[in-house]
């Protein structure tokens, strides 16, 4: 028997903190450089690239978060039956946090025991742990911190089903993943279904996200004998599997020197599956319908800065891996999703026993076998088959209850089309309720024809039929006040109109002279200087022009004095070498905003650049929240710092360098490198 039900669990949890009030706008090109080697075949590597430049608006950053981790109440939704205990978090993007095989006795998945964010998603802020259901967008997907629909309903054998569902805001298209657990089952099986209501092609982007625990001996075993991977010059090549040349077993977690992703290479026509094996044979099995045909594993790698990494984001002796499936072959390319169309697909989640000496065998056919001739007997094709189309009938059914809100965007944009008379293709079975709080001055622009003055920003939009309802607005009076100029700068700089937003953000400083504006035209003076990649605005050469940095401090001194806005004028500052304007900067700050680790990091960086290295052994002691995945600029900063302390006030050259990083491994507390350490 099945029962479904909500309940409030107690962890130790960080606060989320506020969204930061200012736009991050997208690249100037939608596609990113992905280069191969020519052991890639021209099948993988058509799409690599395409559509994957970041994009988050109009969604804000989520960076206010801490590590201060206090007991506090998550509300979840639980579904069980005889065999599986299943745990959804609504109010964390709708991640699968647990799978308990109640036979076993034993949790399937890595469960995380804190909730603790870190910068590794789209709009900063993740968690791990669980099943992460990433769509829309190359990345953790924009909601992964951020509150989901969530309603009850029957599947197609009358148990109780859960539904999460939202809109996606960056490319405007609802999705939803159906929860079912049916009586006597031993799998838990997800049906997704993503709309496109457009008339125009979608680039799509689906990745499941799986974690388990990470043991001595755990194999990743995937119906593969190739995979692609980028190799250490960024470039993706096709690699053999298992065994990797020079002869590294790459499906064992702790043969990887450092972080690692191998992306599997599933032959057309073979049933698409991943399990993540311990050494006695158990494990969890992942598998789906064909349409989700990519499979991929992630390694955090066994130096210092992976191990650091998985403790950083639970507790300390904790280490994980991830098995994932998406709709492409990588995760460094989008799916073009024809307009109008719908796409469904199922999803298996469960516990196996195999033999051990099978799994771990040095054939690797006899390891893929086994785990065949299991899955073939538990969970037959045709039976996977038969359960998706029963709950494709179901995903066109409207829920019985909802039992979590989610975001007021999709309603909103229901209340457009209606005011437009224009066809309104969200399914008409989700309920996504009225509008709320967030969305009541774009409702009354709609309504109303006029924006509401006020002194803050609110909640941003740049979709391009908002913008000509502002345009209209602002060309007729009712809107014609500065936050309706930034607002519509905004929208045209993402819509990738640069004169128009200059030109928007310049009449709002008319209207009224505010830093949110300037800091927009500060924005647009540092793109129109070719910036350095990742860290080297820390400590490598600056760009050539200071005119960013003075706009960002005019920026701040205009208020209001948030602490995004200190933080981009000190790092334009370190970024143009101002070093002695950004220590005297720093110090001008309020305390609070002062003790903000970026500003602390950026101080630091200028001391080192000054010579006052007794001012940077403080940044070594320290705790840090918001280091981004791939960062390296705390060791950039040890390093510095001791060659400096080597050189003896003499000139720094590589042979000193050299000597700094043999002779001073940094500490773990800021070693966060996911890299090969090489002298």
């Amino acid at each position: 028997m099945t029962e479904l039900h909500v309940q409030t669990i107690q962890m130790p949890a960080a606060t989320l903190g506020e969204e930061n009030p200012l736009p991050a706008f997208r690249h100037a090109a939608d596609d990113l450089t992905v280069n191969t080697d020519p052991s890639v075949d021209e099948d993988d590597r058509r799409r690599l690239g395409w559509g994957c430049a970041p994009r988050i608006l109009p969604y804000r950053l989520q960076d206010g978060y801490d590590r201060d981790r206090q007991l506090r109440p998550l509300q979840v939704v639980v579904l069980e039956n005889e065999h599986l205990r299943v745990m959804v978090a609504p109010e964390l993007g709708g991640k699968l946090l647990s799978l308990f095989d109640k036979n076993a006795r034993r949790e399937l998945l890595d469960r995380n025991p804190v909730f603790q964010p870190a910068n590794l998603a789209l709009r900063n802020a993740w968690c791990s742990g669980g099943v992460e259901f990433n769509a829309g967008q190359y990345g953790h997907h924009h909601l992964t911190c951020s509150p989901m629909f969530a309603a009850s309903f029957r599947s197609p054998g009358g148990e109780p089903a859960l539904r999460i569902y939202e809109w996606n805001r960056v490319k405007r298209f609802p999705y939803q993943i159906d929860f079912h657990l049916p009586a006597g089952s031993r799998f838990l099986l997800t049906h997704v279904r993503i709309v496109n209501p457009h008339e125009d092609e979608l680039p799509m982007y689906w990745w499941t996200n799986i974690a388990v625990p990470e043991n001595e001996r755990t194999r990743v075993i995937c119906p593969a004998d190739s995979a692609l991977h980028p190799m250490g010059d960024g470039r993706f090549a096709r690699t053999s599997v298992p065994m990797q040349p020079p002869g590294i077993d790459l499906t064992y977690a702790r043969n990887m020197p450092a972080a690692h992703e191998y992306f599997f290479c599933i032959p057309q026509g073979v049933r698409p599956w991943e399990a993540a094996v311990e050494a006695d044979g158990t494990g969890l099995l992942q598998v789906s319908t064909a349409l989700l045909r990519g499979r991929k594993v992630f390694y955090w790698g066994m130096n210092q800065g992976g191990r650091n990494w998985q403790e950083f984001l639970a507790l300390p002796g904790r280490s994980y891996i991830e098995i994932q499936a998406g709709l492409a072959r990588t995760q460094n390319q989008h799916v073009p999703m024809p307009a109008g169309a719908t796409w469904e697909w199922t999803e298996a989640f469960g516990g196996i026993a195999v033999d051990p000496t099978q799994a771990h065998s040095s054939d690797w056919n006899v390891a893929k076998g086994c785990i065949d001739v299991e899955l073939a007997q538990r969970l037959p094709e045709a039976l996977l088959n038969e359960y998706d189309r029963g709950f494709a009938q179901s995903a066109a059914c409207r829920a019985d209850k909802m039992l979590f809100a989610g975001s007021g965007w999709a309603a909103l944009e229901r209340r457009r089309l209606a005011a437009q008379g224009l066809p309104d293709r969200i399914p008409a079975e989700l309920d996504f309720g009225e509008p709320g709080a967030d969305q009541t001055p774009w409702l009354a622009l709609l309504e109303t024809n006029s924006l509401p003055p006020a002194d803050s920003p609110g909640h941003l939009m740049t979709q391009p039929e908002w913008q000509s309802i502002l345009e209209r607005s602002i060309e007729k009076g009712p809107s014609d006040h500065w936050l309706a100029w930034w607002h519509l700068g905004n929208m045209r700089m993402e819509n990738r109109d640069v004169a128009g937003a200059k030109q928007a953000w310049t009449k709002s400083m008319e209207q009224r002279s505010t830093g949110w504006a300037l800091r927009n035209l500060a924005v647009l003076t540092a793109r129109s200087v070719r910036p350095p990649a990742n860290n080297a605005w820390i400590l490598n050469e600056p760009p050539p022009s200071s005119e960013a940095a003075e706009m960002f401090l005019r920026a701040w001194e205009a208020g209001p004095p948030i602490v995004s806005v200190a933080i981009e004028a000190a790092q334009m500052l370190l970024a143009t070498g101002q070093h002695s304007r950004l220590a005297a900067f720093a110090r001008s700050l309020p305390a609070v905003i002062r003790s903000h680790e970026r500003i602390c990091i950026f101080a630091a960086a200028a001391a080192v650049k000054l010579g006052n290295l007794d001012e940077v052994e403080p940044l070594f002691k320290q705790t840090f929240a918001t280091i981004r995945e791939g960062e390296t600029t705390l060791t950039d900063i040890w390093f510095e710092y001791h060659a400096r302390r080597l050189a003896e006030g003499k000139p720094v050259d590589d042979t000193v360098r050299t000597r700094a990083s043999r002779e001073f491994p940094p500490p773990k507390n800021i070693d966060f490198r996911m890299i090969i350490e090489t002298q």
